[in-house]
């Protein structure tokens, strides 16, 4: 990201609202999760400690947020049977419920006559979208995040995500496949 555009960090800090997170990948290759992924791929144990090194810089973030008053609603689109990695996900998405996030998964047949954006994206009180870029393997792009704040692109992402919503299934109801 260019210098005059905030981070990740400084938008979810500012966010006053709502934070909305729509993902689409079935796998992410991001060096940030490498060693507990192999981790849970070698013992099938994933870190759940919202206090851990791992998650606790998230849950603090996450848990401040909604402290003030931001809702904060991440939806995942996947398809089914679900790839290893979202199985990684999911056996960890209690740490994100913990920290005050509200989670759904939609199976991906169940999008397919919804118009979605081509990446996945953050929403931040209706006013700005970041996006993410991923190369095909998982791995941030570059440039990694894409700011957007024209009006248009805000409403159809919006559009979007609470269609996304709106079908899917909360995470203490959605089971494996």
């Amino acid at each position: 990201m260019s210098q005059n555009v905030p981070s990740f960090d400084q938008l979810m800090e500012a966010a006053q609202r709502s934070a909305m997170h729509l993902e689409m990948r079935d796998q992410y290759g991001v060096g940030d999760e490498a060693d507990d992924f192999n981790t849970w791929r070698r013992t099938g144990q994933r870190d759940t400690d919202p206090h851990s090194e791992y998650w606790a810089p998230w849950v603090d973030m996450i848990s401040r947020a909604v402290a003030r008053g931001v809702v904060v609603r991440r939806a995942r689109i996947v398809s089914e049977p679900v790839t290893e990695y979202i199985r990684y996900e999911h056996a960890g998405t209690a740490v994100n419920v913990h920290a005050g996030e509200q989670v759904r998964w939609l199976p991906r047949q169940r999008a397919v006559d919804l118009m979605l954006p081509g990446a996945d994206l953050w929403i931040f009180d209706g006013a700005q979208v970041l996006f993410n870029h991923f190369t095909g393997d998982g791995e941030w792009a570059d440039p990694d995040m894409e700011l957007r704040t024209e009006p248009s692109i805000i409403k159809q992402c919006s559009d979007a995500f609470e269609a996304v919503w709106e079908r899917a299934v909360p995470h203490n109801e959605y089971e494996i496949h």
